[in-house]
This record gives C-alpha cells, structure tokens and sequence, in this order.
C-alpha cells in the first residue's frame, strides 16, 4: 500500500487540513487516480517476476483469483471506506473512531507499525528495483565507472539504492512539492509503455498459438514441470487440473503487492474535485469521483497484472526469471530490451528497452518519494496527538533525516534484494487491507438498525474479511520475514510512543474550558474576583460536601470567612492527550462547586482550574488531604487512569506550566 505525495496509510492527509477538502487544490478524478498510480502501478516493474517465483508458470491462474480479489473483495470494502471517510481519514481512522480508550490507541500505534513497514519497505524495494533496471541496462554495462563496475552484482545493486534513497531523503530536506501533473505526465508514459509491451506480448501469443499449446502441456505434465517451489508441501487434489485450480488458490497471497493501491486511493481523496453543491457534511460527488477513481485503477491495474503475467510465464525462459537470471525483477523490461527468445516486436531492443528502463526508474523513484510523504503525514497525524512523540516529530527535516537512515539500514539487511523484501511489504499492505476489512465490518453492523443480529451481520462484509483474514495469514506463514520486520516497527513505535507519553506526563497539555451555558461562564469568571480562594478536589459519593468542609477547616486550619471552592472533576478518555475540559459552575447552599468532565486526568483538570484563575487574581490554594497509596501504584494509576499521585502531579503540573513562583497557586497538603 504505497503512500501517495498526499497520503497519509493507511492514514492519510490530517483532519484539521481535510476538511472538506478545504486547503486543497482539487482537480479531476482522473489526474488524482495517476497521483495513486504512481506507487500502485509502479508494482509493474517487480510484480511479474514475483508472481512467476511465488507461483511458476500457475502465475496467471494465481492472478485471476487476485483479480477476483481486487473487484469482488477490496473494491466493495474500499468503496464503503471512502463513503465514510471523504476527508481522506482511511481505515486506521476509521477503528480509530469505532474504538474508544487504550484499546483505540495500541490498535492504531499497532497499525501505524504495519503502515511504517509498508512505507518504509515501498521506498527501499522501489529503489532496489529500480536499481536493477539500471544495472541491467545496456548504456549502463558499457558506461559505468570502471570502480563500480568492478564490484560484485550485490555490491553495485547495493550502493545504487542507497544512494537513490539518499536523493529522496536531499529532495524533501530541500522541500519536495507534490504536483499532479508531475504524477499524471510520469504515470501516462509508463502505462503507455507497459500497454506496448504486454500488447505486443499477447497479440504474438495470439499469432503463435503453439505458444499457448506449450503452456498447456506443461500444466497438463504436473508439477515437476510448473517450476513452483517446494511444490511436494502442497496438497495433492483429484486430478491435474484440480490440483491446478487449488494450488492456485493458495498460493496467490504470494500475488498480494498487486493489491497495493486502495488505501492510497482513499487517502488522496481531498484532492478530488466534486459537485458545486457538495457540502462537508455530505460530499457526494468527491465520495462518487473517489469510487470512480478506485474502480479504474483497479480495472487497469488487473488487466496489466493478468496480461503480464500470461506474458512473462509464456514468452520468457523459466530459467531467466529464477535466481540469477537476466529477467529477475525486470520480466516486462526483459521483453522491452528485444533479449531472450522470442523478440515479440521488431521495435524492442537496446533503444526502446533503455525508454521503458528510464520510465520504469522514474515511476519507482517517485513512488518512493510518495511513501516518504506519507510518513510525513503519517506520524504528525496520530503520534503527537496522542502525546506519543517528542517535539521534533514535527519537525519534517529531522523525521526525513531518521527515515533516510531506518531505509539505508533496511536496505543493508536485506542486501537491496527485491524478492527478499516482497514479504514485508505485502504483509504490511495485507495486514492494513484487512483493518479496512474489519473496520468496514464493524462500521455497516452498528449502521443497521434491524433488531435481529442474524439481519445485522453484513455477511458479504464478513466474507471478505475471511479472505484478507487467511490471505494476510497464509503470507505471513509462508513468509515470516514480513512479520518479523513489522514487529520490529510495531515494537520500535510502542517503547517510543509510551516513553515519550511518560516523558511528557507533566505537560499541562491543556486547550481551554469549554461551559455547560452562559450562567457556568459569568460564575466562573466571577470566582476569578475571589479574594484568597481556596480550591477543594472533591470526589463525590465518598463523604459529603459538609463533612469535606469540616475536615478541611479543621486540619489545614482555615477560618470560616475563607471561601472554599470544591472541584468535582469526571474523567473523560484517558487514553487523550490534549483536552478541552467541559465546565459547569454552581452554587448550593453557600458553596461553589465546580463541576469538570471529559477530563484526561484529575490532577490536570485541577491544575489548569487553578492556573486559569492565577491568570487574573490572586493565585489560589489547592488543599488536599492525605493518600496512603503507594507513589509507584500511584504514578501508574495517573499515567493510565488519570487518577493516582494527584497532590504530587498537580504540583508538577502547576510548575511547569508557570515558571513564575509568585504566580504559582500553592498546593497545600494536610
């Protein structure tokens, strides 16, 4: 799931900026789709060769049932997404919405570690391949520097991606511009390049129908002649072409990087130019356009997908596109560069191959450059929302900085291989399908309102969630390396995110009151007036507002005449990081009783209370009684639950929110 210049995964352009597509220039569906083109169709340059390792020559079959996949299952699914997030908010947004608490935030930080592989393994596999393109380039074997060409295959395929990952990380730190048009000239001439290429291979197919007779003979022979490898650990069903059919089938999540664009589709979807009488609240036509732009590349991007791998698995040696081999991650430019037997176009060869070459490089670069927007994009949205990341997450040069260094040590690892890399990259692309599956699931059961849950349950949702369900599970089974690098992400983003969650605890993180009505403002306002007020956290239910008083008066030893003001503060999300705390003030029996709700916590709702009236008048005291709880249960609670260690916290709170100590409200404990 490649990011587009505008995306977020999985996640997608911020929500503040979104709205309504507001802050964005938008154009037609079909400029935008090329935006979403240049990461999905870009698979085009390694997708063949990967099909044709993962599945011999059983690659088209395989590729049907991707194609099913595609236009049965992701395109409904991904259809429901951009109806209900139009702003480009995607399917990490969507459970976002449909979870509340902790629960929400480790499902999303879980997610954004699968987004970071999927991101982070794009740019790293794109400039990999786009690497082997060059060295396989004629121009490029006649003209390269004697040094380099000096080195092993592996050595040069390695430097070469690092050093176009080090050119994608210099352009953003000079500040990359994403343009629609850049994105629409780069996406037309590579399909219209691929168009001549898979056209030529098939209408040769059509003219040399001995081709096709080869290919069903060695079907019909049995596996020792499908090329598939460690055939004998799949299960032998019926007769050849059952076997055919079921083998197939399990095998196509090895197919799923042509499954790559959906998310982005969605999330690019701000840019889309609707009907002058969309509304924000209903934009019709930027929700029909956004269906129409899914649908098309999908259509297009099957049709390539089945067409190149009918291609590759006729026209090329089985030979050449296994390990070692000249057409390995390149099969179409193969074809275009006139090698191999046949030459199916008298117009392929040196030249033309060396056009497809520079295009395919281009639209694998770029598609590079839009998965690092999309980490830019990506973690400003969530992480420092939730408090999960330090200040300078915000900083673009200093995150470009870090992914540039996380994707030279991934391509270090993984020695810039393409084919070692696909496991990765399609269980993070597998793995946010189906998150947009579940959240889809979840999303249509809780819009029907029918009272039997049999009539409830959106079963043809469900189906497709089985699907992506056994398909992201039989890729991780079959290739763990993809999970393994997705744990070490989704394992590198919680131990960062809780630790400067922890780091940032004292933070006030405060963004005003908001009032019940105007009576809890003019009273508010009119306790900041108070002469020497006294601030009283209260919890209601435990003893009475004259019991609190009387204990209060007697061990801080408070006369009669000194007002007391007593806080009930009600937790709202803990799991929040900033707030806007909901305010209700009234007076009973001579008392003020401040009431604050949708609290992240208690000691900063009685922080900021205290701050705000330090802010006019005389600060105020904060008296509290006594706690037998343990500071490390304490400090637990307050970190989680908004609740422990409150005399402390507010203390903490209060000092680092206003350095001035004459300023400060005092916090008295008795």
């Amino acid at each position: 799931m490649g990011a587009s210049p505008a995306h977020s995964a999985a996640g997608g352009v911020p929500a503040a900026e979104a709205h309504a597509g507001h802050g964005h220039h938008q154009s037609l569906w079909l400029g935008v789709m090329c935006l979403t083109g240049v990461d999905y169709f870009s698979t085009l340059g390694y997708q063949p060769s990967i099909a044709f390792e993962a599945a011999g020559i059983l690659a088209p079959i395989a590729t049907v049932v991707l194609v099913l996949v595609t236009l049965l299952g992701a395109l409904p699914v991904y259809s429901h997404v951009a109806s209900v997030s139009p702003n480009g908010q995607g399917s990490i947004a969507m459970l976002e919405r449909l979870m509340r608490g902790w629960t929400a935030k480790i499902v999303v930080l879980t997610l954004l570690g699968f987004a970071a592989t999927d991101f982070v393994i794009t740019k790293t596999l794109s400039a990999a391949d786009a690497a082997e393109h060059l060295l396989h380039n004629p121009w490029w074997q006649e003209h390269a520097p004697a040094t380099i060409a000096a080195w092993t295959p592996t050595a040069q395929r390695m430097v070469i991606t690092m050093l176009l990952l080090v050119m994608l990380g210099a352009s953003f730190m000079r500040g990359f511009k994403e343009v629609i048009g850049l994105a629409v000239t780069i996406v037309v001439v590579y399909l219209l390049l691929n168009v001549i290429v898979i056209g030529s291979g098939l209408y040769y197919l059509a003219t040399h129908p001995d081709r096709l007779q080869l290919w069903f003979e060695h079907l019909a022979a049995g596996p020792t002649e499908w090329h598939v490898e460690d055939i004998e650990h799949f299960p032998k069903v019926g007769g050849t072409w059952m076997s055919v059919a079921v083998i197939s089938a399990l095998i196509f999540p090895k197919l799923a990087l042509g499954l790559s664009g959906f998310e982005t589709g969605v999330a690019v979807m701000p840019l889309i130019k609707g009907d002058d009488d969309d509304t924000p609240e209903n934009p019709k036509g930027r929700i029909r356009n956004a269906r129409k732009l899914l649908l098309t590349a999908a259509l297009i991007m099957s049709a390539c997908l089945l067409g190149s791998s009918l291609v590759t698995s006729m026209l090329i040696d089985p030979h050449e596109l296994q390990a070692g081999g000249h057409a390995k991650d390149r099969a179409l430019a193969f074809i275009a560069h006139g090698e191999g037997t046949p030459n199916v176009n008298p117009l392929f060869g040196p030249v033309f191959g060396t056009i497809y070459d520079i295009s395919t490089i281009v639209i694998l670069w770029f598609a590079g450059a839009s998965a690092m927007a999309g980490l830019l994009a990506l973690v400003p949205r969530y992480l420092p929302r939730y408090g999960m990341a330090p200040e300078w997450a915000r900083v673009t040069h200093l995150l470009v900085l870090v992914f540039t260094a996380i994707n030279l040590f991934v391509t270090w690892v993984f020695e810039a291989d393409v084919s070692a890399q696909g496991g990765a990259y399609a269980t993070g692309v597998l793995v946010l399908m189906s998150s947009a599956c579940i959240a889809t699931v979840i999303d249509v059961y809780r819009s029907h309102k029918d009272r039997f849950i049999l009539f409830r349950i959106p079963w043809v949702y469900l189906a497709i969630c089985a699907v992506f369900i056994y398909t992201t599970s039989a890729n991780v089974v079959e290739r763990p390396d993809g999970i393994k690098i997705a744990s070490c992400f989704i394992a590198a983003v919680l131990v960062l995110s809780f630790a400067s969650r922890i780091n940032r605890s004292t933070e006030l993180r405060f963004e005003g009151f908001e009032f019940v009505d105007t009576t809890s403002r003019f009273m508010w306002d009119s306790l900041k007036h108070l002469e020497f007020p006294v601030l009283v956290p209260h919890r209601p239910g435990r003893q009475s507002l004259e019991s609190k008083e009387q204990g209060i008066r007697e061990q801080h030893r408070l006369p009669p005449e000194v007002p007391i003001v007593f806080v009930e503060a009600e937790l709202g999300d803990t799991s929040e990081f900033e707030h806007a705390p909901l305010m209700e003030v009234i007076e009973s029996e001579g008392k003020f009783i401040i009431r604050i709700k949708r609290c992240v916590s208690i000691a900063h709702a009685v922080a900021a209370a205290a701050l705000e009236l330090s802010a006019v008048g005389k600060p105020p005291e904060i008296h509290f009684g006594w706690s037998d709880e343990s500071p490390l249960a304490a400090s637990f609670s307050f970190l989680l639950f908004g609740e422990g260690n409150v005399p402390w916290m507010v203390r903490a709170l209060i000092n680092k929110a206003q350095p001035d100590p004459e300023r400060q409200p005092r916090v008295v404990i008795g």
